[in-house]
Formats: C-alpha cells, structure tokens, sequence
C-alpha cells in the first residue's frame, strides 16, 4: 500500500480531465478529492498517501481549466460544469464514494450530493459553508487576479503565497510550487489555471444562487464532517452553524492553526479527523453497483 499514484485521463462533460489514482486495500473504499479553485489536484498529495496507506482508494481530480486538465473551450466555469464532471466521473465508479472537496471542490461536491441522493456515501467539507464571510471571499480573489503579468521567479510565488497566507511556512524548496505554476510563453511563471476562470464573477461563489446551495445542503441526507479552519476568513462562526442547521447529519471539526486552506496548513490534524470520520463510515454498508445518481 502507499505505492505511487497511477495518472489517469477522463472525458468530462466536454472536457478531458487529469486525474491520479492512489490504490488502497482489496475492496477498498474510494474517497475523491477536490481541490479549491486556483488550486490543482497536487494539493491533495500528502492526504492522499495517508488515504492509500491506510487502506483506502484516494482519487485527486484536477478540475476544469486547472491543472493537466482541459481548459474549457467555450469558457464554462460555471457551478454547473463542475458538478457535471463530478457527476459523470462518479458513474464510472463500483461503488458510491466518499466525496472531500475544499472551497469550490467543496461547493461541487456539495451541490452534488444534495442534488442527486446516492452518488456519495459520505461528504466531507473543507471550510465551507453556505453563509461565507464577503470580504474573505475577496481576498481569495484580489489574491488570484493580483498578478496577471505572471513572476520572474518561482521566489516571486513563493513571497506572493507567504504575503496571502502567514499562516503556512515558506518551503526552503521551491521545487514544490511548480506543481501549481506553469511557466509561459513569455518566460514567466503563471498559475496553473485558465485565466478565462476568473473573468465571471468571483471565487469561490462564482454564478452560484445562495438559494441553490440552500437547497442543496438541505437536500444531504449522508454522514457529513464540515472541516473549519479556526483563523478562516471565510467561515464564521454564524455560517457554520447555520450549515450545521441546514445539514441535521453533519457535525463539524475545527482546525486549530488553520485558516482557509485547512488541509495545507495543518494537514496532520485535517488527516486524523478525515480519518476517524472514515473509520466511523466504515461500520456502514457502502452501495453496490453503479454509483451514479438516482
């Protein structure tokens, strides 16, 4: 177990996506991971090894537009198109899987979860809520859309990522970051995501009706773990418990050093609570057969 991951493409709904796959134990349950927006299916490496080492099946997807996957075309990044590719990936699998999504992979899995009963057997959400805090919201976005020139060096990235988030310590290696930038054209480096991603809207509430959302969580009838980081800009106190009203199967962790990049900054404690949830889920019959929605 633990062993390397195995790279895997996939038609999405229009769209080729990249993804990797951790292998765990025989009958091994799935967990599918989804990063925030800005981010690429790398974030999710440390908790994927421990997924796979402990038996489990660990599957990182990079969304629409990020990543090794396919920019969209016609531009479509819409709530909509991501849960579309959720949806579509998750037919392909034996079994109803655990769905793990921070931020904008948080609301995907959300939405889909709520929308179509019986395309996951457990939810976990990394900072997120329905009720999010605007001006943490903004900062997301003031940070994405700050540097469309690109950096003259993977140094550059770094202070830019120290400058947004104190919280997480600066690597000594850069060579990390080049999992999340891609270097242009032009000789700069640029991130790793098709700039037509914020050109609508903003992140992570991009053309997303609250009523929807609402809807949605209300609509979850599965086993859910909301993850807060405790320094969240994003999640307020009054928006996780008004998730915990909306959502009567959820029960909330709060992640002490954390803020909205939860599993990044403290990923030990982020991996021990998924873990006990997982464990607690595993008492519970996992669906057979095709887990596509009902």
């Amino acid at each position: 177990m633990g062993a390397s991951p195995q790279p895997f493409d996939f038609d999405g709904t229009g769209v080729r996506l990249r993804g990797e796959r951790w292998e765990g134990g025989p009958d091994a349950a799935t967990v599918i991971l989804l990063h925030g927006g800005g981010q690429t299916r790398h974030s999710w490496g440390r908790t994927s090894r421990r997924l796979s080492e402990h038996g489990r099946t660990a599957i990182a997807l990079d969304a629409r537009g990020h990543g090794e996957s396919d920019w969209a075309l016609d531009g479509d990044y819409s709530l909509g198109a991501f849960v579309g590719d959720l949806i579509a990936f998750v037919g392909t699998l034996h079994q109803a899987p655990v769905l793990v999504g921070a931020s904008l992979g948080g609301i995907t899995a959300l939405t889909a979860a709520g929308e179509h009963p019986g395309i996951a057997r457990g939810l976990v959400l990394v900072d997120v809520v329905v009720a999010v805090e605007r001006p943490g919201v903004e900062r997301i976005r003031d940070f994405m859309t700050a540097s469309p020139e690109g950096f003259g060096s993977l140094e550059e990235v770094a202070d830019a990522i120290a400058a947004y988030n104190p919280l997480r310590k600066r690597p000594q290696n850069l060579d990390g970051l080049r999992k999340n930038v891609r270097l242009g054209e032009d000789g700069r480096w640029h991130w790793h995501w098709d700039p037509a991603f914020m050109r609508i809207d903003d992140e992570p509430q991009r053309r997303i009706d609250p009523a929807r959302l609402r809807a949605a969580a209300a609509g979850i009838t599965v086993p859910t773990l909301v993850v807060r980081g405790v320094e969240s800009d994003v999640v307020s106190d009054a928006g996780l418990a008004d998730m915990l009203r909306l959502i009567p199967t959820a029960r909330a962790v709060d992640v002490a050093a954390a803020g909205h990049m939860v599993a990044g900054d403290d990923n030990d404690v982020f991996a021990n609570a998924l873990e006990t949830f997982l464990q607690e889920l595993d008492g519970q019959p996992r669906s057979q057969g095709s887990a596509a929605p009902a």
